[in-house]
């Protein structure tokens, strides 16, 4: 009878947070995105197939090429579907945005048409990766849920979740020119909240998680503040941040958009390493039901202080993967050191790093602390004696 009524205990707590969170993503789903649809009128976005190309406007200087490419293409889906026509691909002499088409390629084109419903021009976005995408995406799907099951369909769940709260949320307000710091820490607080819910249901353990993972946020957020504004780094430093202002957003404030991303981009790292205390903490309660908070919290210091050496070196990496090439021309032109780091990229890069893991060094103590407070039922802790168990 025990046995039964622990298993009805856990498929609520798993079906309850799942219920939720899949009725969020439908209404996210639903919410319509207002930006961008008046300047796509007269056009539609459709798979093609090269049938043919012309290179002979196509000029070429070592390695770049400028000129236009022009191909026969026929149209795969969309109104003007079994269609042949004309399009161009126009070359900039980039070879990080240029693309060159073959015959039997894919691509993706935008056919512009006139009222009468007549094809007037055709450009030639780039090759067709959506199939491929679909893929990848069902291996990734298929690999997460057949390794673990019903945790891994969480996962999933708090995966799109987020992308659709990021599309349908953040960026439109961010848009409309809300304050992104805190319209930030407020959507992080909200992910915080959804995925931890997810992985343990609504219990003490998720609220010990969430704890220490918005306390770790919050601290990031304000050591990002301070430090941007001494480093005096401009929030045009993120690609295509120009870009934006001049498609008709020139209000926004692009260094508040640049802070926001710096906790955001931190808040999984600090949810990873809340969600790993919190739960060594309740295994640890669970085999020994008798420890006292003290001891609990003590343990959870012990974990977090093992845990925090790789999360910090996780940020670098997953930083500075991005900057290999920048990194390479540095050191391919003897770049002196001190020249590298008063550069801004590089300063905003160790900006990212460094004040990620200000938020891990914090949310380790801050969450074993919780979670050791809150996942033990005997002896009771006082301020003075957490302080002192911190500091040791």
């Amino acid at each position: 009878m025990l046995s039964n009524f622990s298993k009805q205990q856990s498929i609520r707590r798993n079906i309850a947070p799942i219920a939720v969170v899949s009725v969020l993503c439908v209404i996210l789903l639903l919410l319509p995105v207002k930006y961008g649809q008046k300047l796509y009128e007269n056009q539609e976005r459709v798979k093609v197939e090269i049938l043919s190309t012309d290179d002979g406007r196509i000029v070429r200087s070592g390695i770049i090429q400028f000129g236009e490419q022009q191909c026969e293409i026929l149209v795969k889906e969309g109104k003007f579907r079994g269609e042949t026509s004309k399009a161009m691909n126009h070359l900039n002499g980039s070879l990080e945005n240029d693309k060159i088409f073959k015959q039997g390629d894919s691509a993706l084109a935008v056919i512009d048409y006139s009222e009468d419903g007549k094809i007037t021009f055709v450009n030639l976005v780039d090759h067709y990766r959506l199939n491929y995408e679909v893929i990848l995406t069902l291996l990734f799907v298929a690999a997460l849920v057949g390794f673990a099951g019903v945790v891994g369909f969480k996962a999933l769940l708090s995966f799109v979740f987020t992308i659709l709260t990021i599309w349908k949320v953040l960026l439109p307000a961010f848009l409309a020119g809300y304050n992104p710091i805190i319209l930030g820490a407020v959507i992080t607080a909200v992910f915080t909240a959804v995925i931890d819910g997810l992985v343990y249901g609504f219990d003490k353990r998720s609220l010990a998680a969430i704890g220490g993972s918005v306390a770790g946020s919050l601290v990031t957020c304000v050591t990002a503040i301070v430090f941007v504004r001494l480093f005096k780094i401009h929030g045009a430093i993120m690609p295509y941040s120009e870009q934006l202002l001049y498609s008709g957003f020139a209000e926004l404030n692009l260094t508040e958009i640049f802070i926001a991303g710096i906790f955001i981009a931190s808040s999984g790292a600090v949810m990873d390493l809340s969600v790993d205390i919190t739960s060594a903490v309740h295994e640890i309660v669970q085999k020994r039901p008798d420890i006292s908070k003290l001891e609990a919290i003590k343990s959870g210091l012990s974990i977090g202080r093992s845990v925090m050496g790789t999360m910090t070196t996780t940020l670098l990496l997953a930083y500075s993967g991005g900057y290999i090439a920048l990194l390479m021309v540095f050191m391919a032109q003897g770049t002196p050191i001190i020249n590298i780091l008063n550069l801004k990229y590089v300063s905003a890069e160790i900006l990212h790093t460094i004040v990620g893991s200000f938020g891990l060094v914090t949310v380790a103590p801050l969450t074993a602390l919780i979670s050791g407070t809150l996942l033990t039922e005997s002896g009771k802790v006082t301020s003075r004696e957490a302080a002192v168990v911190i500091a040791k």
